[in-house]
């Protein structure tokens, strides 16, 4: 084989190698950031993987909210209206807009009992929200 060739068979193997490898690190990367969403239903059935970081949503049941004598610590049941509910424990300040009946997104993960540990509760509003500096403004648009 002459030089030439050898010499552009190695930097085609190289610009190969390399590529591979960038894929292989993004690739992996992504995968340790993504958080998969699991409804309450899948959580209940089993779906949802344990000790796994995961996304779960659905709506604060009603009576469901118990706030620790101690500390920041507040469990709830999460439900999706149909019967699939568990239970939520958290340590921390929750959002302004978290309530009993409101929907909510939690993030953490399910121990073996089916308990889920959140690190983060994200409140949603309803389609009705408006912001308070336009509220007085009404129907003015």
């Amino acid at each position: 084989m002459r030089p030439i060739r050898r010499q552009r068979l190695a930097v085609v193997l190289f610009l190969l190698f390399g590529s591979a490898l960038t894929i292989g690190v993004v690739l992996f990367a992504l995968q340790e950031n993504i958080d998969l969403f699991y409804e309450p239903q899948k959580i209940v059935g089993g779906e949802a993987p344990i000790a796994k970081r995961i996304r779960a949503g659905g709506m604060v049941e009603k009576g469901s909210l118990d706030f620790k004598p101690e500390g920041l610590g507040v469990s709830f049941v999460l439900s999706d209206l149909r019967g699939s509910r568990f239970e939520v424990r958290y340590e921390g300040l929750l959002p302004g807009l978290f309530r009993e009946g409101q929907g909510v997104l939690v993030v953490g993960q399910l121990d073996a009992s089916r308990v889920f540990y959140a690190k983060e509760v994200l409140a949603k509003h309803d389609e009705n929200y408006m912001p308070p500096e336009l509220v007085d403004m009404g129907a003015e648009s």
